[in-house]
C-alpha cells in the first residue's frame, strides 16, 4: 500500500491511496469443440469459491509466456496457439497492474503443478456460450475472467467455423 502526496486539480494538497501489484494474465484454453476450461478455487478476500478462467502474475514474463505457464500449473495442459484478446485495467483507481487475456488453443497434456494457494482448484470444462451465460448470471464476477470470456466469444462467433 502506498500513500503519495498530490496536488489535485483545484490546486490543494490531498493524498492518494493505491496498492502496488504486478500485472496479471487470465488465459481463455478452448478445445476444438468450443469448450473452454475454467477453474474453481477459494478466494480469501470475497470469503467464497469463485469460478474463473486460469491465470495468476506474470512474474516479469511476457504475456505468452505467463500464460502457458498458469495454464499448465492450474490445469495440467499447454498449448500450441496463443493469441492476444487484449488488455485491462481492472481497477484503474487503485492500482496501475494490468490485466492481459489471452486466448489459448491445440490444447495437449502437460504436467500439472498446483503451489500451495491452488489447493483444493477444480477444473470444469463448459461450452463457451455457457461460459458467457455465467457472466451474464453473475456467477463469473473476477474481471479478467469475464471480458476474457466475452472477447473469445466476440472473436468465436466472427470466425468461419462458428457459423
Amino acid at each position: 500500500m502506498h500513500r503519495d502526496t498530490v496536488r489535485r486539480p483545484d490546486g490543494t494538497a490531498g493524498a492518494y491511496e493505491h496498492v502496488a501489484v504486478g500485472d496479471g494474465v487470465r488465459v481463455v484454453a478452448l478445445d476444438t469443440d468450443g469448450q473452454v476450461l475454467l477453474v474453481e478455487d477459494d478466494f480469501y478476500l470475497q470469503g467464497r469459491r469463485m469460478v474463473h478462467l486460469p491465470g495468476g502474475g506474470t512474474d516479469g514474463e511476457d504475456q505468452y509466456r505467463a500464460a502457458l505457464h498458469e495454464l499448465q500449473e492450474e490445469t495440467g495442459l499447454t498449448a500450441a496457439h496463443v493469441e492476444t484478446l487484449g488488455v485491462i485495467d481492472p481497477l484503474p483507481g487503485v492500482t496501475t497492474a494490468r490485466t492481459h487475456l489471452v486466448l489459448v488453443t491445440d490444447l495437449r497434456p502437460g504436467t500439472m503443478r498446483w503451489e500451495g494457494t491452488e489447493a483444493g482448484m477444480t477444473i470444469h470444462w463448459r461450452p463457451l456460450s455457457d461460459a458467457v451465460a455465467a457472466v451474464r448470471a453473475g456467477e463469473i464476477t473476477e474481471a479478467g475472467s469475464a471480458t476474457a470470456l466475452l472477447l473469445a466469444a466476440l472473436l468465436h462467433s466472427d470466425s468461419p467455423s462458428a457459423g
